[in-house]
């Protein structure tokens, strides 16, 4: 499977509105309920606006062609960045997410950035598979985030150029 990271078109509307609706990645994505199809598309559209925006680093995650995820950044400061991504679970366990977390963190150094970092809910052990698979290492801070009426403890992730 051919594993790539771009900006994100049009013709991707359907499957990013897919994607931020899903209730499976609503559990360990940090994403709103949407009213309707519309406010979804809203989401769906800045996202694809950002992906094409150089002060930003959203890209498709794009599987044999099609999309399969989006990874955004979540945070930037001073040379570090933390970012966060989404795979459709019918990519779930496949290597995707891995690929993907890897091509950012290459693509990352390579803007000039010198640490990446990711975190994951404690409950979503399989995302802090993925960031080890990465090549980042688990670090000594932790947080707690407020979610969909639940405390949820973060774990959180780096690496180091």
């Amino acid at each position: 499977m051919h594993i790539a990271l771009q900006p994100m078109q049009e013709k991707d509307l359907d499957a990013l509105c897919t994607l931020v609706v899903n209730e499976e990645i609503k559990k360990t994505y940090m994403l709103p309920d949407f009213e309707n199809r519309q406010a979804a598309e809203g989401m769906a559209r800045r996202l694809m606006a950002l992906s094409l925006e150089e002060t930003h680093f959203v890209r498709g995650i794009y599987a044999d062609g099609a999309l399969a995820g989006f990874l955004n950044d979540v945070e930037v400061d001073n040379g570090r960045i933390e970012i966060g991504y989404v795979v459709h679970p019918d990519h779930w366990n496949k290597g995707v997410a891995t690929a993907a977390v890897k091509q950012a963190i290459g693509a990352l150094f390579e803007k000039g950035f010198h640490t990446v970092r990711a975190a994951h809910f404690e409950e979503n052990s399989a995302s802090g598979r993925v960031m080890q698979k990465a090549g980042m290492h688990r670090i000594v801070y932790e947080d707690d985030f407020e979610y969909r009426g639940s405390w949820h403890h973060c774990i959180f992730y780096e690496i180091t150029k």
